[in-house]
């Protein structure tokens, strides 16, 4: 079946999935790089996978390396399956965000707890012949994110735990009308691709949370610069040092995947709706690594 490993493979426990700037991390012992298949398309670009501050991890830089990639071309399915193959039952996403907030400048760190959606992209592994509701009221890992705010502020770093994140589709900024309305909304970020991996982590039983790094401010802001490629380049530099050294660092301080208490680790249970009878053979075959366990 699906869900068959090799004993060869090799595993990681945790994943990394970098954004704009963050290509890869330093520190890595044994890394491989691995290339992956999955019925959902080869992912963005080979997993780094080794041994990270004494955790096992596998790395991806989401875009692809040399940043090749639009966020609608990213293929999120295969990316996350990818991890699940893998053996991975964390992943923490790195984003690079507007703010939509004056109390939260560029530089800063935001862990959000809630998104809004407004991709048009493909976001679930179901379909062809079975269906499955998961839950998404709370579509972050609250111990993930605990653990990585807790790094943050150890670090002396500005951070923000909590917020909504505004996901759009991008590649293009948005509009000064779209900025101001999302700000009504009640967003605090705005980004272009973690909302779908959130989507498809939860399908997965994959814990999530995202560290997301502010570069600007959007264009709402009345006397800031509107964001630009420019502008986001000349906070990157700054933001990518800290985020490395507060994955690290939470690395370091996360218990073993036998100590998740969290029930991200059984978000399927009990919501499949597809009679067992129902579903195409091929269709099972093909998400037996995510299913079989409540199939039987």
């Amino acid at each position: 079946m699906a869900g068959k490993k090799r004993a060869d493979e090799p595993r990681a426990a945790i994943g990394i999935l970098g954004g704009t700037g963050l290509y890869e991390i330093e520190g890595f012992k044994g890394k491989k790089d691995v290339r992956l298949r999955t019925p959902f398309g080869e992912p963005s670009d080979a997993y780094a996978v080794g041994t990270l501050e004494g955790r096992r991890v596998a790395f991806l830089a989401r875009h692809g390396r040399g940043h090749r990639l639009l966020p609608a071309e990213v293929p999120y399915r295969a990316n996350i399956f990818g991890f699940k193959k893998l053996g991975v039952e964390r992943i923490i996403s790195v984003n690079s965000v507007g703010s939509l907030r004056e109390h939260i400048p560029p530089r800063d760190i935001v862990l959000p707890d809630q998104f809004f959606d407004r991709t048009r992209r493909p976001n679930t592994f179901f379909g062809e012949g079975i269906v499955a509701h998961v839950s998404l009221a709370q579509p972050v890992c609250p111990e993930l994110s605990a653990a990585l705010y807790k790094a943050a502020a150890g670090l002396g770093l500005r951070v923000h735990k909590g917020g909504t994140f505004l996901c759009i589709e991008g590649p293009a900024f948005s509009t000064k009308a779209e900025s101001l309305a999302y700000r009504t909304w009640g967003a605090d970020i705005i980004g272009m691709t973690a909302a779908t991996e959130a989507r498809l982590c939860r399908e997965a039983e994959i814990c999530y949370a995202t560290l997301s790094l502010v570069t600007d401010y959007d264009v709402w802001h009345e006397t800031e610069e509107s964001v630009t490629v420019e502008l986001v380049m000349q906070n990157l530099s700054a933001n990518i040092a800290n985020a490395k050294a507060v994955l690290k660092k939470a690395l370091a301080g996360l218990d073993g995947p036998a100590a998740r208490a969290c029930g991200c680790g059984s978000s399927l249970k009990n919501t499949i709706m597809t009679n067992p009878a129902a579903i195409p053979p091929a269709t099972r075959k093909k998400l037996g690594l995510l299913v079989d366990k409540y199939l039987g």
